[in-house]
This record gives C-alpha cells, sequence and structure tokens, in this order.
C-alpha cells in the first residue's frame, strides 16, 4: 500500500473510532438532562438515582470521546498537508469556534456536573448538565459545518491556488447542514435509547429484585425518547436522500447501483452487479419508488453510474474515475436503513408492550433489545461510511481530489508506523471502555456515597 492508501485507511481507522461515541454523547446528554430536571421538578429520589446511574456511563463515554477526537486535528497537519493548505482558512474557522464555543463549554461544566453533587443548589447543578448538553451538540454542529463544506462547498473563492471564504454566512447556512446536522442529531437521541433499552433489558432479564423498579422506568423513558428519536431520524434522511440528488447524484446512484438512468426509477431493493464493468447482473427493484424516494412523486429522471460518468468527465476533466467505490457504498447504505427500521419495529413494539403493561412479558423481546444494543453503532458507522466513501474521489467534492490532497512528503513508512500506534492505542483504550461500562453497567444503581473528587477515569466514573 503506498502513502495515500495507508493515510486514508488511518483516517478511517480513527474516525470509526471515534465516531462510535459521539452519538452516544449527543443523545445521552440530554437524556441525563431530562432525567435530572424530573427529580428537580418531582423530588423523587428514583429519578436522581436514574440521572447518577445513566450519567455515570455518560461521563465514561464522553472521556473516551474527548481522547480520540484530539487525534483527528493532528492527522490533517501530519498526513494531509496539501489539504489543510488549500483550504485551512475555510475548515479551520468553524473548528477553531467548536473548540472556544462548544468544547470549553461542555468541558467546564461537565466538571461543574461531575464535582456539584450536594454542593450546588439543585436547579445550578440541573442547568450544569444541561450546558453540557448544549455544548456537545453545538460541537457537533461546528464540526458538521466544517465537513459539510467537503461536501457542498459555499461562500469560497480560489485564490492563488487556495480555497478562501468569501461568506461566513453562506458557510454556516450551508444547505447541506441543514439536513446533515438534524441527522446526527437524532441519531444520537436513538444511539442514547437503544444503549438504556440493552442494559435496562440485560437487569429486567434478571429480574434485579429492588432494581426492577429503576430499570422498568428507565425503559419507559428511553422507548418514548427512541420512538421519537427513530421516526426523526427517517423524517430526516428521507429529506437528506432528496438533497444528495440534487448535490451529489452520482452518491445516489452508486448507494442504488443504478448504472443507466432511469426515469421512473425502481428502487433497488437488492442488487448483484459487475461493480468494475459496470453492468447490473441482477437485482430486484420496486419500480417507481427511486423517484418517490427522490422527488415525492412517482416520476422523475434518477441519473445512473455511467451517465454521471461521462457528465463529470465533461465538466471536470475527461480521462479521470469519477465513480466512487460502488460495492461499499450500496451495502452501507442498506445496513443503514436496515438497522433504521429494525429499530422502528423494536421501538414501536416496546411501545405497544407498555401501555398494555407488560414490558417484562415476552423474554425473547427483552433479549432482542439487549442485542439490539449493536443496532445504532452499526446504522451510525454504515451511515459515515456511505457519505465519506460515497463522496470518492474527491475530499473537498468538484475542487480537490483525495489524491491531491495528502502530504506530499510523509512516506508510507511513516504513516504505516503511526497507524499501527493509533491502532494499539486505542484498541487498549477499547479494552478499558468496554470494561468500565459493562462494570458500572452490570452494577446498576447504587445509593449516594457523596464521594470526594476522584484521581482516576475509574473512580472518576464512581464519583457520580
Amino acid at each position: 500500500m503506498d502513502a495515500l492508501d495507508l493515510a486514508r485507511l488511518q483516517f478511517a481507522v480513527t474516525t470509526t473510532y471515534h465516531f462510535f461515541f459521539v452519538p452516544l454523547t449527543l443523545g445521552l446528554s440530554i437524556l441525563t438532562a431530562i432525567m435530572q430536571t424530573m427529580w428537580v421538578r418531582t423530588d423523587n429520589p428514583v429519578y436522581r438515582q436514574m440521572t447518577r446511574f445513566w450519567g455515570k456511563l455518560f461521563v465514561i463515554n464522553f472521556a473516551m470521546g474527548v481522547v480520540t477526537g484530539i487525534v483527528q486535528e493532528f492527522q490533517f497537519g501530519m498526513n494531509w498537508s496539501e489539504y489543510s493548505r488549500f483550504m485551512g482558512d475555510i475548515f479551520g474557522a468553524p473548528l477553531a469556534i467548536e473548540a472556544l464555543m462548544a468544547f470549553f463549554l461542555e468541558s467546564t461544566f461537565i466538571g461543574v456536573w461531575v464535582f456539584g453533587w450536594d454542593k450546588l443548589p439543585r436547579r445550578l447543578h440541573l442547568a450544569s448538565i444541561w450546558l453540557v448538553a448544549l455544548g456537545s451538540n453545538i460541537s457537533a454542529l461546528w464540526i458538521l459545518i466544517a465537513n459539510s463544506f467537503m461536501q457542498q462547498p459555499v461562500g469560497y473563492v480560489i485564490r492563488n491556488g487556495r480555497a478562501e471564504m468569501d461568506s461566513f454566512g453562506d458557510l454556516i447556512t450551508n444547505p447541506n447542514v441543514q439536513v446533515q446536522f438534524p441527522h446526527v442529531f437524532t441519531s444520537g437521541i436513538v444511539t442514547a435509547a437503544f444503549f438504556v433499552l440493552g442494559i435496562s433489558a440485560w437487569h429486567l432479564l434478571r429480574n434485579n429484585g429492588e432494581k426492577r423498579d429503576f430499570f422498568l422506568r428507565s425503559f419507559r423513558i428511553a422507548t418514548v425518547y427512541g420512538l421519537i428519536g427513530i421516526v426523526l431520524v427517517i423524517m430526516v434522511g428521507h429529506t437528506q436522500a432528496q438533497h444528495m440528488v440534487k448535490t451529489q447524484p452520482m452518491k445516489m446512484a452508486a448507494a442504488e447501483g443504478l448504472f443507466d438512468s432511469e426515469d421512473p426509477a425502481a428502487l433497488s431493493l437488492i442488487t448483484i452487479g459487475d461493480w468494475e464493468q459496470r453492468e447490473e447482473v441482477f437485482s430486484i427493484r420496486l419500480p417507481r419508488m427511486l423517484s418517490l424516494l427522490s422527488y415525492n412523486k412517482l416520476d422523475g429522471e434518477v441519473k445512473g453510474i455511467n451517465d454521471l460518468q461521462a457528465e463529470y468527465e465533461t465538466t471536470y476533466g475527461a480521462g479521470e474515475n469519477y465513480i466512487p467505490p460502488v460495492a461499499i457504498t450500496y451495502w452501507s447504505f442498506r445496513a443503514m436503513v436496515g438497522a433504521g427500521f429494525l429499530m422502528l419495529g423494536l421501538a414501536g413494539f416496546g411501545l405497544f408492550l407498555m401501555l398494555r403493561d407488560r414490558i417484562e412479558g415476552p423474554k425473547w423481546f427483552l433479549r432482542a433489545l439487549f442485542y439490539a444494543l449493536a443496532l445504532p453503532y452499526i446504522a451510525n458507522t454504515a451511515g459515515w461510511m456511505m457519505t465519506e466513501l460515497g463522496r470518492q474521489p474527491w475530499i473537498v467534492f468538484g475542487l480537490q481530489r483525495t489524491e491531491d490532497a495528502v502530504s506530499p512528503n510523509v512516506s508510507a513508512g511513516m504513516v504505516a508506523a503511526s497507524l499501527v500506534l493509533f491502532a494499539a492505542i486505542y484498541g487498549i483504550l477499547m479494552v478499558a471502555d468496554v470494561y468500565l461500562l459493562v462494570k458500572y453497567g452490570r452494577q446498576g444503581p447504587v445509593e449516594d456515597e457523596h464521594d470526594t473528587a476522584p484521581a482516576s477515569p475509574d473512580t472518576a466514573a464512581a464519583a457520580i
């Protein structure tokens, strides 16, 4: 593998690992704040226990997300210096604002929240967790503003071979971020909901005595939270797909395995194709449904890969391949959508059981929910794979190709060495993260101990 392939692999590994933690941080921060709000309003000690227990797991996840996220910025200068040189003026602005506005907000007030139990007035302490939730989600917004420029460049001029910001207002109101951020935000809600549902289901299967009421309440709250989230994810995802048809039609064509343009276009349930020869071998399709997905009507042309390749050659230069990895884009899209609709069914059935007061009735359903804890992570990872790989060969769509963005003076050996190092460190962190989550998740809620300031990640989690 050359330096380019290794640099791409390194960024894929570190980004995918980091994004395991991001959606749970976004959603669980809000859910923890909701639980604490319920305690402040009702003075019911169960809600206080819920806040402390689920907040403990939130802090573990938050800490891992921070540690793994720091590495991302270094790679821009180390492996992708040509990218940084080309659009650093634009990409750097939202990242700097994210650190100054959002990260400092969440990192400051998470400390206030962790160490402020029984020291601050209730409402002031409650405000601190809401500020953590606000900061976490604003952080995601600024990161996605930066990423949206890569998907749909706006508010720039090309000067001296570099992209320079021409309109900050256009940058932050990018039409892509208007569909991308709500999708990530609602996916965080779903991730947190199924995280709580999975752990609650595990305890309810064991009928955990005095903890039973605690996990029944957690189950009910997470079911409603998750059902709202998954419905919103699907609705926003539909809007995002329609936006993609307009701005990145090649990505949609790859996601559907659509080699030749169709009007009306059929939706692929399964397509077996010769991805290299750009030919369909076998498919099962729903007539007109892709036109409906794309335009909210039963007719309308959706352009295929072959026609778009010819169009892109005319626009961006002949003799280049503008087709992304079709197989990965196609199957990652189906993994995301399949996991999403499976979660919709599980959350809907959970609500049905909750309304009939039969949550603990079907044991198979509780077992399914425990294993379904993996579903949002599958959907999140597959969704980002489709988003980033489906944009290839562009790192900044229409402006800079990925092969032109890599650092020219970094050898394959250098990248390989750092890749092995990062993989080893991240492997150790994963073991620590899983150990802590399993340990405290299986332990369940405990009585308040009024611990003093902890000195390690393990005792930091125990402190709340």
